[in-house]
């Protein structure tokens, strides 16, 4: 065991919504008269999400003009939702901003020169030696990439703290004049939120603990599909960030994650079969699905997931540590049991973690 994590909470905007409430404000405010509103309503239901948070009231959205204007809101918001979630985090262990070694930031919604987590610094008090590490451009993957570059740092500082905070609000990247698939999919599956993790490494005090709530982190893998340039991400033009997600993704999805999850196990000597419990980012209903049928798994090995994705939508990188939360408070995992972390997103790549329940037989 080379880090542990100790404690991952999630921060919502106050603002929640039913999603028949969300369809008709984009409907009549946003995009009026240039969508078919069966159309919409049908992208919307199909989301598989019931409710949803944004960081303004519905009604504010139309009232940003530009890019700018959309971005301002992105910086003050974040810095406070990004804060809360590293605050609750920290609390819920009996550490504070001092203890923190290293902090990660990942974002794909916004841009923040000082970066995210150099603004949340100042506001909470980190120390002026904190080593940040901002991610931007990794979209979805980026949280279970986050809690894979803190496994990176902690091996090589293993009495360290280290954090990971993501900051996503999504409702400020749709795009009014855009009637493409991809827009109006998004507009039914993107929230907003953001969530923290703090981990320690091998030789810190606080990594010598069988609670359930506190899994290690063995290892970690990263994988680029070539020629995938174009399945996700953002153009990026006057009005901002205009999403590119192409309806291929749960091919390959299907096409590359079972042999990638086998080659990861089996070196370090395991099969699927050893796989206790599963941590996967709620990319969506079919995504959810071809993962599903890559991993050769039951719809509940991923209940956590999809009742996620009911209850807030998809919130890019800070969903699956949501998911992880929830997993962890909800479904303690057996001791000494592996569970797996997964996610996919822009490159097109995926990201794998290895985690295991403290206890039992090694």
């Amino acid at each position: 065991m080379s880090m542990r994590v100790l404690s991952v909470r999630g921060a919502l905007p106050e603002h929640r919504h039913r999603q028949e409430e969300i369809t008709e404000s984009f409907a009549s405010t946003l995009v009026e008269g240039t969508v078919d509103r069966g159309v919409l309503e049908r992208f919307h239901r199909n989301a598989c999400v019931e409710t949803r948070h944004t960081v303004l009231p519905l009604e504010e959205y139309a009232r940003l003009e530009d890019f700018g204007q959309s971005n301002d809101v992105f910086i003050r918001a974040g810095v406070e939702l990004g804060a809360r979630a590293v605050v609750d985090a920290l609390k819920g262990v009996g550490l504070t901003p001092a203890d923190v070694d290293y902090i990660v930031s990942c974002t794909v919604t916004g841009l923040a020169v000082p970066s995210l987590e150099a603004r949340v610094a100042a506001e909470i008090g980190l120390r002026p030696d904190v080593v940040r590490l901002p991610l931007v451009g990794l979209g979805c993957v980026a949280g279970v990439a986050g809690v894979a570059r803190l496994h990176d740092l902690l091996r090589g500082r293993p009495d360290g703290v280290a954090v990971l905070m993501s900051v996503e609000l999504c409702s400020l990247t749709l795009q009014r004049d855009d009637t493409s698939v991809a827009n109006l999919v998004a507009s039914g599956l993107f929230g907003d939120g953001a969530a923290a993790v703090v981990a320690v490494g091998s030789e810190h005090p606080l990594a010598r603990s069988d609670d359930p709530a506190r899994p290690e982190v063995l290892a970690s893998r990263s994988r680029l599909y070539p020629d995938s340039e174009r399945m996700m991400g953002w153009d990026v033009g006057s009005g901002g960030l205009k999403i590119v997600l192409d309806p291929s993704v749960p091919d390959l999805v299907r096409r590359h994650i079972g042999d990638d999850v086998r080659g990861f196990l089996a070196d370090h000597g395991l099969t699927r079969d050893d796989l206790g419990w599963y941590v996967a980012h709620p990319g969506g209903p079919k995504v959810l699905e071809a993962l599903q049928e890559a991993l050769g798994i039951e719809r509940d090995a991923l209940g956590v997931t999809w009742d996620s994705l009911r209850r807030i939508g998809n919130l890019s990188s800070a969903s699956v540590l949501h998911v992880l939360a929830d997993t962890l408070a909800e479904r303690p995992a057996p001791p000494g049991s592996y569970g797996l972390m997964v996610a996919m997103g822009p490159g097109f790549c995926s990201e794998f973690v290895l985690l295991r329940a403290p206890g039992g037989e090694r």
